[in-house]
């Protein structure tokens, strides 16, 4: 038997439990993993209230989508990975390389990773490096793959581009720190000094304070001195759209990810803004990231860690903005 946490999809937070389940048989090509660590993102809110409907598996599901762990075993002809290996599953298993023609996402449309064992496609694991650890890896899936595909995948980040992003949730700190690695200099927001702090010592070259500066892009326009911003990671939404054109560059792009602020800017209509419908990436996307952050000694930002049986406060702590980074679980 093992733990895994359960939710009603749609029906909130405070549905969440935490019981014993039968370890999984696997299928074919198929590998049994024994999950170590998993970590959280603003789409596993999403999903448990329902924000969007129709992404979360009915009536219920195990949530959360990225984790990382140890295979333990592996179905005839598995090949790609063994018992021992360190290993990570992608978001929308199945989605190896190219556009996506796949919608099982993990934690949402398939039950996800906030249990101890679970039944994974071969082939849509990727090794871990040495170099990261088992919390490193499992900030990767969703919220890191994210943000490189926003730098990478439509308009190519280039050394000296201003990157601009908002907030200092999973995807925002990865996307700075992604962009610093790039030789891009980065802008951030949020309403909070201290995490502001946090931000310029991983590298921001300007942190603005949107509470204390309402009309943070003027501000930002000023500091920039003319420059203009190459790519807005965009966490918040349409709320912020008219702000976010405002500064960006002629050939900028305008990376539509979150819904923050009610609804997400690619729900704007009619605007010659290069709006970059951003869905996390693939197989090959993913291997690619990987490869750079241990390249450029990159450590994924964790703030907090809780244990799988007080999953409830890690949500209540994702839902009141109480962090900086990721925040984990630990499922040991």
């Amino acid at each position: 038997m093992m733990k895994q946490a359960i939710i009603r999809s749609g029906k909130g937070i405070g549905t969440v439990a935490v019981g014993e389940a039968p370890i999984p048989d696997i299928g074919p090509g198929e590998a049994l993993v024994r999950l170590r660590a998993a970590t959280f993102n603003y789409r596993d809110l999403i999903v448990a209230k329902g924000l969007i409907p129709g992404i979360g598996k009915e009536p219920d599901l195990v949530p959360l989508s990225c984790g990382a762990g140890e295979v333990v075993a592996v179905a005839d002809g598995v090949g790609r990975v063994g018992p021992g290996d360190r290993v990570m599953p992608i978001f929308a298993t199945g989605w190896l390389d190219g556009p996506r023609t796949v919608s099982t996402m993990l934690g949402g449309s398939v039950d996800g990773v906030a249990r101890q064992y679970a039944a994974f496609p071969a082939e849509s694991l990727c090794h871990i490096p040495d170099e990261l650890g088992d919390l490193d890896a499992a900030t990767l899936a969703c919220a890191a793959l994210t943000s490189w595909s926003a730098l990478t995948g439509f308009r190519a980040t280039r050394p000296g581009d201003w990157i601009l992003t908002h907030g200092t949730g999973g995807v925002s700190i990865a996307a700075l720190q992604l962009a610093k690695a790039m030789g891009a200099n980065v802008a951030i927001t949020s309403s909070s000094d201290a995490k502001l702090n946090r931000a310029r010592s991983l590298g921001a070259d300007i942190a603005l304070n949107y509470r204390d500066t309402p009309d943070w892009a003027d501000a930002l326009r000023r500091q920039l001195g003319g420059a203009r911003i190459a790519n807005v990671i965009d966490t918040v939404g349409a709320s912020h759209f008219d702000a976010n054109a405002s500064i960006l560059a002629e050939d900028g792009q305008l990376s539509a990810i979150g819904m923050l602020g009610a609804s997400f800017s690619w729900d704007t209509q009619d605007s010659p803004v290069n709006i970059a419908r951003i869905g996390v990436g693939n197989r090959a996307q993913h291997e690619a990231m990987t490869d750079f952050i241990v390249g450029h000694r990159i450590r994924p930002v964790v703030d907090v860690v809780y244990d799988l049986d007080r999953i409830d406060d890690a949500y209540r702590a994702i839902e009141g903005g109480r962090f900086f980074g990721k925040v984990a679980l630990n499922l040991l």
